[in-house]
């Protein structure tokens, strides 16, 4: 469905497809400060909120219709190595013991969760977007130095996988 939505963005409306571009939009609306990056007409980019927007109450139908009721099944061997670490929850999709308010509340949560997401998304938008958007919109507009970066990425993360693969299966 991506591989149809973005050229027929580019195509029909002249509209570059991406999520961490939202970020910008966010900013420019919230905080109208004299900040360069910050100052153009963000009203001509709102579908794109309402896109976003859009995939955050898909989530939660998903989440509250679409839900197994059945706990996750993972392997023993697994089971045991998490039990070590103190996760024994398995009702839902990720661990309670780690993903909590009160987890979030603390000083580490706090900066892994709050600080990291926004030095992420600066991140992503500073780099013109993450690595999936530049394969997607770099592929769509020819930039070759987008493609080149989606390969290097992918290759690091590919070969970083088959390593651990490798190494974890000794």
């Amino acid at each position: 469905m991506v591989g149809l939505t973005v050229p027929t963005l580019l195509i029909i409306g002249n509209k570059s497809f991406g999520i961490s571009s939202s970020l910008r939009h966010v900013c420019a609306a919230c905080f109208p400060a004299n900040i360069p990056f910050f100052k153009y007409n963000w009203k001509k980019e709102v579908w794109n909120l309402f896109f976003v927007l859009g995939i955050f109450f898909g989530g939660m139908i998903a989440v509250n219709l679409l839900a197994n009721p059945q706990p996750i099944q993972i392997s023993t061997k697994l089971t045991a190595e998490l039990a070590g670490y103190g996760i024994t929850d398995y009702s839902r999709l990720v661990p309670n013991q780690l993903f909590n308010w009160a987890a979030l509340l603390t000083a580490k949560g706090f900066i892994m969760i709050i600080i990291g997401g926004f030095l992420v998304g600066f991140g992503t938008r500073y780099a013109g977007g993450c690595t999936s958007g530049q394969a997607i919109i770099g592929c769509y507009l020819l930039l070759y130095d987008r493609g080149l970066c989606y390969g290097q990425s992918y290759t690091a993360i590919y070969s970083f996988t088959l390593i651990n693969f490798f190494i974890c299966r000794q």
